[in-house]
């Protein structure tokens, strides 16, 4: 998944940015609500996580523009303002959650998975197509026989986002543009090529267990149930 993190403070940013990518996130960050503005013109998201208090423009009137702007993906607001009314406002702005720092990574990291289940209708940490289950809180993959036991899968990190990724747009096509940006960020370089490669691995990886990873002309990818 892409990450937008809009953070002023950079050695907070640097932890931020660090903690969630070792979570498998790809993760993009920008010092400014201007900035943020800036880039949201021409790149995908799936979350931004948002400081409240940024220079000139803050987090709120960031979070309000971009919803006049017509973005729909999750945002989490980070503020050091506890009170109520903050709180309130902030939600009424636009913003899906809020988060008060300090604050934990773990619970960070589960508002995260939260919300982006929201966006995407799915109402469980674990995903699942077929045979295929997948545990998004505890990074595990398996395939789940029909007595009920489970095969455990072996997933790199960017195969669990591709994996990922497929399941959450599941059963619709995931886009191939879309998968590429939330494999990297700015300052990494992945090739359409090299998406085909991490493919072709997870259809090693399925096929034997009747799950297809089809291609779809000029679009994308799609999950499919071989039939016997």
């Amino acid at each position: 998944m892409r990450l937008l993190l809009v953070e002023d403070d950079v050695m907070v940013a640097s932890g931020i940015k660090l903690g969630l990518s070792d979570a498998g996130y790809a993760v993009d960050w920008v010092g400014s609500a201007e900035r943020a503005l800036e880039v949201t013109q021409t790149e995908s998201f799936d979350v931004a996580v948002v400081d409240i208090g940024l220079p000139l423009m803050d987090g709120l009137a960031l979070t309000h523009a971009l919803r006049k702007n017509g973005h729909s993906m999750p945002v989490l607001i980070l503020t050091a303002r506890d009170a109520l009314q903050d709180r309130v406002q902030g939600l009424d702005m636009g913003a899906d959650d809020y988060m008060v720092k300090p604050f934990e990574l773990p619970e960070l990291l589960a508002r995260l998975r939260a919300l982006l289940r929201r966006s995407q209708a799915a109402t469980s940490a674990t995903l699942s197509f077929g045979p295929l289950e997948l545990d998004t809180a505890q990074r595990q993959a398996c395939i789940r026989s029909a007595s009920g036991s489970a095969q455990p899968i072996e997933l790199g990190p960017r195969e669990w986002t591709v994996m990922e990724y497929l399941l959450l747009q599941a059963p619709k096509p995931a886009n191939k543009d879309k998968l590429l940006q939330a494999l990297t960020g700015w300052d990494k370089e992945i090739t359409p090529n090299a998406v085909e490669v991490y493919i072709s691995r997870l259809r090693g990886k399925l096929e034997p267990h009747g799950i297809a990873l089809r291609s779809i002309r000029g679009f994308g990818y799609r999950l499919e149930l071989l039939t016997s």
